[in-house]
């Protein structure tokens, strides 16, 4: 009974901590608060989706649970991506980044081609 309750405690862990972190995250970085190491520096795109995007996106863009990033850029616009990040879409949730942010990631996106 032991195992198989720590078993499903681990997997709820494992798949609430799938895609980012929670909504006090978010309010963090749009604040401008910097006591998370998620904030809108320059050069922190890369970081920013290593965090929120990666375990469904895949560390090098190629895919996973979501599609693959490769080539995002040739496909849709900065603003597109942009608004895609901020509002979500199908089993993707909204607002894992917002503010400069989901801009600082969709500008990095957009370069993929």
């Amino acid at each position: 009974m032991k195992k198989q309750l720590l078993a499903l405690l681990m997997g709820t862990t494992l798949i609430l901590s799938a895609c980012g972190g929670d909504e006090t995250d978010n309010k963090a970085s749009e604040s401008g608060s910097t006591s998370g190491d998620a904030t809108a520096d320059a050069g922190n795109e890369v970081k920013l989706y290593e965090q929120k995007c990666a375990n469904c996106h895949g560390q090098d863009l190629s895919g996973g649970i979501g599609p693959d990033l490769t080539a995002i850029g040739s496909k849709m616009s900065k603003e597109e991506i942009e608004t895609l990040i901020i509002d979500g879409i199908g089993a993707m949730p909204k607002e894992q980044l917002t503010g400069d942010d989901a801009s600082q990631v969709a500008a990095w996106l957009a370069e993929k081609k």
